[in-house]
């Protein structure tokens, strides 16, 4: 009759144990395992500790033994499974990944899954397997813009300074114009969302004319100066100036954030501002139109109105965007601008890198 190895352990070992065995938020199987081995050192067999904990006892068995050999790290993590024999070598993966990256189809600009398994002698799977491994999507593209202004640094510091430590007795505003905002009609009805179903629309329309929507965020508070005009000229800036100087407290200095559109540097809005001295103008690098926060005004008001949005005149266009902006300063939230200027500066030197290393090559 074969008699089970008796277990010794330590009073170190024995608290180890029990914690496993008694804590709520040890994984059930590593408590199971604890008590196990706490049975077997007080003398029980492995028939008894199977009936007594419902197991069975071959269980019992296997982790006494794991015990006995490598102690409660033996019990703590599973035993290595080898599995399946890998198929794919990891050379075969780093000629997937090399050609994802550095090479095109013949009639493609880029790799489909299809593509690539057929280039590759792989199933479609296992491309996709190694994409998602290595964060690869080639089926995905952004549009970039990297700034060549000679004064970046200087004004990319003097921009995030604004944001991160703006002026006392002072607002900072971020202006600028969503130029051509065209009203939209269908030429058919949409089918409303249900079940199943999204929304639809048709993929042609009618232009009804267009508006352009100047905007002033205030960065302190999120409350937006606004006021949709037909074009975009010096006499419209001029006249939105005139808006914001009658809209905001007159003890209080303006700091204006805009690019660097002719418009906002015309003769004529010079010698404005050189009589309205509480105007300070700070224009963004070139090509750096994200800098300005009111930017991610514009994204939220066209998700969330004009995409979808149906106008059968420029009036209803005007009036739709008026709504939002009046609903939006009704309990405005503003945007917390987090990045310092030392990171952008070296996100962009390394980009600049990056594009002058391709075009030598």
């Amino acid at each position: 009759m074969r008699i089970a190895p008796q277990v010794m352990m330590t009073t170190e070992q024995r608290a180890q144990l029990e914690a496993w065995a008694n804590g709520r938020r040890v994984p059930v199987r590593l408590a199971q395992r604890a008590k196990i081995v706490l049975l077997a050192s007080d003398g029980r067999t492995d028939i008894e500790i199977a009936a007594e904990l419902g197991i069975g006892r071959l269980n019992a068995s296997r982790w006494r033994g794991r015990f006995i050999a490598l102690g409660p790290a033996g019990i703590e993590r599973d035993a290595p499974r080898p599995g399946r024999t890998r198929r794919i070598t990891e050379q075969k993966v780093k000629k997937i990944v090399q050609m994802t990256t550095q090479e095109s189809p013949l009639n493609a600009t880029h790799w489909s899954t299809r593509s690539m398994a057929m280039a590759a002698k792989v199933s479609e799977t296992t491309v996709r397997r190694i994409w998602h491994a290595h964060g690869l999507k080639p089926h995905l593209s952004k549009s970039f813009k990297v700034s060549n202004d000679l004064h970046f640094a200087e004004k990319l510091e003097d921009i995030v300074g604004l944001y991160l430590d703006p002026p006392e007795h002072a607002l900072v505003l971020c202006c600028d114009e969503k130029s051509q905002i065209q009203a939209l009609d269908r030429t058919q009805p949409g089918l409303p969302l249900k079940k199943g179903r999204a929304q639809t629309l048709t993929h042609d329309y009618k232009r009804n004319g267009v508006t352009t929507l100047f905007a002033a965020l205030n960065t302190l508070d999120g409350n937006v100066i606004s006021q949709c005009m037909k074009r975009h000229r010096h006499q419209e800036w001029l006249r939105f100036l005139r808006q914001i100087d009658a809209a905001t407290p007159q003890d209080k200095v303006l700091h204006l954030i805009a690019d660097n559109y002719a418009t906002h540097k015309h003769p004529k809005v010079k010698a404005w501002l050189a009589k309205h001295p509480r105007f300070h103008m700070h224009f963004t690098p070139t090509s750096a139109s994200w800098l300005n926060m009111v930017e991610r005004f514009f994204r939220d008001l066209s998700e969330q109105q004009l995409v979808r949005g149906v106008f059968h005149n420029v009036p209803e266009l005007v009036l739709t965007i008026d709504k939002y902006i009046t609903q939006h300063n009704r309990d405005p939230k503003p945007f917390v601008w987090t990045a310092r200027a030392s990171d952008i500066l070296a996100k962009v030197m390394r980009a600049r890198a990056r594009l002058d290393k391709s075009q030598s090559v």
